[in-house]
């Protein structure tokens, strides 16, 4: 479940956020306009793309609160799910979202010998007979995060609660004992946001074991977010805030002698004391890192008195703050049961997952957690997969590494470490990722020494520069287009040129050709516009661009019918599914989503797992604004025909199109000839009608289906606000005009 904050890295531009259409405006009466013209560039030689419908047109399984799970996958469910007609699934890890450790198997070895209910988990390789129907997410007790992407009310940072027992530490896999490199290499870092700019020239730091003996404290200078727009500044030393040979303890140190107005203050670490934390000496995890028990910043004035900014208090009342990585050492009492809510939810058990049916029998796309796990658990999670039979697609590597604010080299450092440890239980496993949350526009993070600030153009460096690069057989991310709670109508221009343009970036930092690109995680977000008819046009459109563009595979989010409110979302129900619950949790109806997936899983392409080729369309009819209405999408399928799928984004005009088929290669344009199956699917099979928990469309579908005779002129009409299939066979050839 994707319940990000929205930040301007997420979202399309200002200009389009701040339009005041409503996702379904009012329109009194549908008219026709003029006729348009799609013409199809059907040469062989120019087809974009040729994918089995199988594996390109997927969904996904997250996690769901934990009293749900069994009802979602009781059988009745789950045939109403498949009935959707998706293909592969992409199964999403939700607990580093959540800042947790996943424990996909609840059986396994705690590491400290002295008390085996804490320490690092091993989930056990070994099958029983008893099978993994649930499995969850264990909160880390040394976070350094106030919130994050997954969750704005769940857990805090332990550096500023108000508890000098508490700490946060780093991640011991990006010390030198594990990357094999100086630690220099992979500085580990605070920050503290105080929401305001403010006059500072003091922090307090109450450092625990182990502790910095070489840092420097900072302070962004920039005309953006430090956090969040990463390229619009840099990290300016404080003038002599560079400390070398540090003792640790409780220190307050004068930043400046004149006080400088920031809002974001770094303290940034490159070598460690490597003396053991509170657990002990016994695990040399404890005893490499950094670790600082509360932090204090703000201004010291003449008599000396200081004065803190920074609010300290379990919960997120404290001043926000953030963290370079979490250790993800925590103990059996971190468990998170509670029912009915995700960021204690059930992530489905493997044994679940595989033998109910949702799989469809296919190999699936696999996570491991790597941004808050070991490798020696992901590496008993694939043993046990693969000892029980189950088909493995792709191995995804962690989850949102950028909504988790990783440089990409500490990502690339624990990619390699991870990468080893899985390929020593099967060489032949395609590793991927990273899961990129979904932005529209490259993802910039803090420039390095070159001036690089392209956060995937430095992680496919690193794996260059180590010789790693074999490791990575695929790219992966996310495709949540639009910002904001209100998704106006006028976002539907936007795509499919926003996924089309992501993909392109994607190649333009370095992905080398030939790579598959995934879209393991998608839908339209914004609120309650996915169960209106603009979700269904939007997924069509999405799903074609990203096709059109040379993606391989593409996943819905999601299969199980689970999406509570957004949480900055207060007067939204209606995000990420295709059906509506009842009181008990059940299926009780259909939504916009449901009807766009059967025509494309049923309509569009032909449901076997054989060759499908994609061609170009282009079509001339836009609006006054310039904003391109039809968008087309021709298919030819094994079984001979053409299947062309259109999205008319005009809510209030239908229009008709003459449909050309050219051949450059032989200079002839085709049209369609004798039956033609007409499918079609807008707001006259359906109509959203708010209520939160208790909206429900009326009417409520299904597509209508008819069988036309092919118009002499190959000339169409397509409903206002709708998705149309126009599936047939050609007339013979004729010479083009």
């Amino acid at each position: 479940m994707r319940l990000r904050k929205f930040t301007m890295r997420d979202g399309v531009c200002a200009a389009i956020a701040m339009l005041a259409l409503s996702a379904a405006p009012t329109v009194a009466t549908a008219q026709t306009a003029a006729t348009g013209k799609v013409t199809i560039d059907a040469t062989p030689a120019h087809a974009v793309n040729t994918f089995s419908p199988l594996y390109a047109l997927g969904s996904t399984v997250d996690r769901v609160p934990s009293n749900m799970t069994d009802i979602f996958f009781a059988p009745d469910q789950l045939a109403q799910i498949q009935s959707a007609g998706w293909g592969q699934i992409s199964y999403r890890q939700n607990t580093e979202l959540f800042i947790q450790d996943w424990h996909w198997n609840p059986k396994g070895m705690w590491s400290d010998p002295t008390d085996r209910g804490r320490g690092y988990f091993v989930g056990d390789a070994m099958p029983t007979s008893e099978p993994i129907r649930h499995s969850y997410g264990y909160a880390l007790p040394h976070r350094g995060f106030t919130r994050n992407g997954g969750t704005e009310d769940d857990g805090y940072s332990r550096l500023n609660d108000g508890d000098t027992k508490s700490y946060w530490k780093s991640n011991p896999y990006l010390t030198s004992a594990y990357t094999g490199e100086a630690d220099t290499l992979h500085p580990q870092w605070i920050v503290i946001d105080l929401e305001a700019k403010k006059t500072v020239n003091t922090i307090k730091i109450d450092w625990a074991e182990p502790y910095a003996r070489v840092y420097q404290v900072q302070y962004w200078v920039g005309t953006g977010d430090a956090m969040d727009e990463q390229a619009s500044g840099d990290w300016k030393t404080f003038p002599g805030a560079e400390f070398r040979a540090a003792k640790g303890g409780d220190v307050t140190l004068r930043l400046a002698d004149t006080p400088v107005k920031l809002r974001y203050v770094r303290v940034l670490m490159t070598e460690s004391s490597n003396t053991c934390d509170t657990h002990g000496s016994a695990d040399k995890r404890n005893c490499v890192g950094y670790a600082i028990n509360e932090v204090y910043l703000g201004a010291t004035d003449a008599s000396g008195k200081f004065t803190d900014y920074v609010r300290h208090t379990k919960g997120q009342d404290q001043t926000y703050t953030l963290c370079s990585s979490v250790d993800p050492w925590h103990q059996a009492s971190d468990l998170l049961t509670a029912p009915n809510q995700m960021w204690s939810g059930d992530q489905p058990g493997f044994d679940l997952f595989y033998t109910s049916g949702i799989t469809r029998g296919m190999p699936a796309i696999i996570p491991i957690a790597l941004v808050y796990g070991v490798p020696e658990d992901s590496a008993n999670q694939i043993a046990y997969i693969e000892k029980r039979g189950y088909p493995i697609a792709r191995v995804e590597m962690g989850e949102e590494a950028d909504g988790q604010y990783m440089v990409p080299e500490d990502y690339a450092s624990l990619y390699i470490q991870w990468a080893t440890a899985l390929h020593r239980v099967d060489p032949k496993l395609q590793l991927g990722g990273p899961a990129f949350q979904g932005v529209t526009e490259d993802i910039k993070t803090w420039r390095d020494a070159s001036g690089n600030d392209s956060w995937f153009g430095r992680f496919l460096n690193y794996l260059k520069a180590h010789g790693r690069m074999s490791d990575f057989t695929f790219m992966s991310f996310e495709h949540y287009p639009y910002d904001g709670c209100e998704t106006p109508w006028a976002n539907i221009y936007q795509e499919p040129q926003l996924i089309m343009h992501i993909m392109d970036v994607w190649r333009a930092d370095g992905l080398p050709p030939g790579t598959p690109l995934f879209d393991t995680e998608t839908n339209a977000h914004g609120g309650e516009a996915s169960v209106e008819v603009f979700g269904a046009l939007w997924l069509a459109d999405s799903f074609g661009g990203f096709l059109t563009a040379g993606g391989q595979g593409t996943y819905y989010y999601h299969d199980l019918p689970y999406s509570p409110a957004h949480p900055n979302c207060k007067n939204s129900w209606g995000t990420y599914h295709m059906f509506m619950l009842d009181k008990d949790f059940k299926i009780r109806q259909k939504v916009s989503q449901y009807f766009a997936a059967e025509v494309l899983t049923k309509e569009w392409a032909q449901p076997v797992d054989q060759p499908h080729t994609l061609f170009r369309a282009a079509a001339d009819i836009k609006d006054g604004d310039g904003h391109t209405l039809v968008t087309a999408y021709p298919l030819k399928r094994p079984d001979g025909q053409w299947a062309v799928l259109l999205v008319n984004k005009d809510y209030g005009h239908a229009h008709s199109v003459k449909i050309a088929f050219r051949d450059e290669a032989s200079g002839a344009d085709r049209s369609f000839t004798g039956d033609v199956a007409r499918i079609t699917f807008g707001k006259e099979q359906y109509t959203w009608h708010p209520a939160r928990k208790e909206g429900y469309a009326d009417p409520d579908g299904p597509a209508a289906r008819s069988t036309v005779q092919a118009s002499p002129s190959g000339v169409y009409e397509l409903p206002a606000a709708s998705i149309t299939v126009l599936r047939g066979n050609l007339a013979a050839a004729h010479a083009a005009n």
